[in-house]
């Protein structure tokens, strides 16, 4: 079986070794790529500590069923689509069934690199809002999801299929009871909120008409993770209300870090900018 997803162990192990690396190149002068390479290394210890935070949040698959079953029962409550039957119209399609498998394993990741090299090399100035809007919803996702939830593929009464098992894609590995923890950390999807945070920074950077293209990305990400069972829309609803939080919190930071400055340039005759004769 094929194992599309790094483990903890192996993100952290590549996250030190390219940022050996990037230790290496800038002692060579080039120190652009030394930078992009160090911020590649700090994504992949973020993604290393979501990996592992996920290993340790089980605790217990009865409860963990519950509240899924819980999130099932509020969505038909709710009267949201079913997730069954968006899996249902695709799975009579297994090349579509495989290329969701690989998409949710591969691009999340891939995306959020991509847009920090893009950013760090064209767009400095927006670095450092993106990396700490990154860290922060990837932060607070985490400490939801101390509280397991099984996402559909591990629920009976969804009827939904587990495709990565169905075609040998693994995306969880098997180290807990046969699975591996973070099977049980359904809530929220971080998955959706990388790629709306993906989507909000290139239309809100990019200068080209082109940019709203980027959308794609995350209507395809927000299809993949319910086509595979592995995500209610309500995980999606969660993610994105967790970016919000952590736009507005970034918000309220620079707004009273602005009055603070105006209090002690008010409170200091000589910050004071003279004026023009």
């Amino acid at each position: 079986m094929q194992n599309l997803t790094l483990s903890w162990q192996s993100a952290a192990a590549v996250g030190v070794a390219v940022y050996a690396a990037s230790a290496a190149v800038r002692r060579s002068g080039r120190v652009s790529v030394a930078l992009v390479l160090r911020e590649t290394a700090t994504v992949l210890g973020l993604f290393a500590v979501w990996q592992f935070a996920g290993q340790i949040s089980v605790m217990g698959t009865d409860d963990a069923t519950a509240r899924g079953q819980w999130i099932w029962n509020a969505e038909r409550t709710l009267r949201l689509p079913s997730e069954r039957t968006l899996q249902q119209w695709v799975l009579p399609h297994p090349l579509l069934v495989q290329g969701a498998d690989y998409y949710y394993a591969v691009m999340h990741f891939g995306m959020v690199i991509a847009l920090l090299a893009w950013v760090f090399l064209r767009h400095r100035e927006s670095y450092p809002w993106v990396r700490t809007t990154l860290v922060l919803v990837t932060a607070a996702s985490l400490l939801v999801q101390l509280v397991p939830v099984a996402p559909p593929r591990l629920l009976g009464t969804s009827g939904m299929v587990d495709t990565a098992v169905q075609y040998g894609q693994s995306v969880y590995g098997t180290t807990i009871g046969g699975l591996q923890a973070d099977s049980y950390s359904a809530m929220p999807s971080v998955h959706v909120a990388w790629c709306v945070l993906v989507a909000v920074a290139v239309v809100r950077i990019s200068p080209s008409r082109w940019r709203w293209l980027i959308i794609v990305h995350p209507v395809l990400t927000v299809a993949v993770v319910v086509v595979t069972a592995n995500h209610y829309w309500l995980d999606g609803v969660a993610a994105v209300a967790l970016l919000l939080l952590a736009y507005l919190a970034q918000w309220a930071v620079a707004r009273a870090l602005a009055a603070h400055r105006t209090q002690r340039a008010a409170a200091d005759p000589e910050q004071r900018v003279p004026a023009r004769v």
